[in-house]
C-alpha cells in the first residue's frame, strides 16, 4: 500500500501545473491533499471523481481558505470530518477514513502566524492537542492510526534549513516542537526518519522568495506518522522534491501487506 500526502497551496492552481498528470502516473493507493482552497463545484468533474478513486472533499467555510481532500482505491468503512470544536471544524482541516485494520487522518494543521505575529499560536497547539486526543480515542478502540499531512512545525533544527534565524518564527517555536514531540513519545513513528534517520538538508516546502527551493532553503513540515503497531510493516517512506507544482513537494509512505 502506498499512501502520499501532498500540500497542493491551492488544488486549482495544481491543476494548472499537471496534477492529473501526476495522479495518473504516480497512481497511489490512498492521496491526501491539503489547501485544496475549492469547494468542490469550483472544481472540474476528473478531479471531483477521478478514475479509479472514492474522492472525498471538506473545504473551509471561509471560501478560498483552507480545506482538504481524500482519495481513496479501496472505499473506506466510515469517514469523518470534524473534531467536534465550530472554530477547528468550520476551517476545513481533517477528513479521516476507516479501512478493517487502521484509520489515516488527512489533515491541514494551522499555521501559527496571523497579522505578522505568533497570534495564532494557542490556536494552533488546541488543534494539535484536539487531533491528539481524538487518535487516543482511536487507539484505545484498538486500532491503528496513520496521520497524514501539513503539520506547519519543523521538529528538530536538522529539519529546516536556517533553524537559529527561525526559533522566534511559529513554526520552529519551542512549545510547537515540543507538542510535535508529545506525539512521538506516545508511540507515534516519524516514517520518514524511521527510514532515513539523521539524513540532513531534507525539506518538503519552501518559500517562493529569494529562489529558496533551488538553493534548498527549506523547511520539513509534512510527516506521516503512524503508531507502532504500523512500524514493522513500513517498507519505504521519502519525500519526492523533484516534483513541482506547488511550495510543498508530495511524501510518501509504503506499508507491506499485514
Amino acid at each position: 500500500m502506498r499512501i502520499v500526502s501532498w500540500n497542493v497551496n491551492g488544488l486549482r492552481s495544481a491543476l494548472k501545473k499537471g496534477f492529473l498528470d501526476y495522479l495518473s502516473t504516480d497512481s497511489p493507493d490512498i492521496l491526501g491533499l491539503q489547501e485544496v482552497r475549492a469547494l468542490p463545484d469550483q472544481l472540474p468533474t476528473d478531479i471531483v471523481d477521478p478514475s479509479g478513486y472514492h474522492a472525498f472533499y471538506q473545504p473551509a467555510e471561509k471560501k478560498g481558505y483552507s480545506g482538504v481532500a481524500l482519495f481513496c482505491r479501496e472505499k473506506p468503512k466510515h469517514t469523518w470530518t470534524d473534531l467536534g470544536v465550530s472554530e477547528f471544524d468550520r476551517e476545513g482541516r481533517i477528513i479521516a477514513a476507516e479501512f478493517d485494520d487502521f484509520v489515516i487522518l488527512n489533515i491541514y494543521f494551522p499555521n501559527g502566524s496571523g497579522n505578522r505575529d505568533n497570534s495564532r499560536v494557542p490556536f494552533k497547539l488546541a488543534f494539535y492537542k484536539a487531533v491528539f486526543e481524538r487518535i487516543a480515542e482511536i487507539r484505545r478502540s484498538g486500532l491503528e492510526v496513520i496521520v497524514m499531512g501539513d503539520f506547519n512545525t519543523a521538529h528538530r533544527p536538522i529539519d529546516l534549513a536556517r533553524p537559529q534565524a527561525n526559533r522566534n518564527n511559529s513554526g520552529f517555536l519551542m512549545e510547537e516542537c515540543d507538542a510535535f514531540q508529545d506525539w512521538l513519545d506516545a508511540g507515534l513513528v516519524d516514517t520518514f526518519r524511521h527510514i532515513h534517520k539523521d539524513e540532513p538538508d531534507r525539506y518538503t516546502w519552501w518559500t517562493f522568495r529569494a529562489g529558496a527551493r533551488a538553493r534548498n532553503v527549506g523547511w520539513r513540515i509534512d510527516y506521516v506518522l503512524a503508531t507502532p503497531g504500523l512500524a514493522g510493516r513500513i517498507e519505504d517512506a521519502d519525500i519526492h522534491d523533484q516534483i513541482h507544482g506547488s511550495d510543498h513537494c508530495p511524501i510518501s509512505l509504503t506499508l507491506t501487506e499485514s
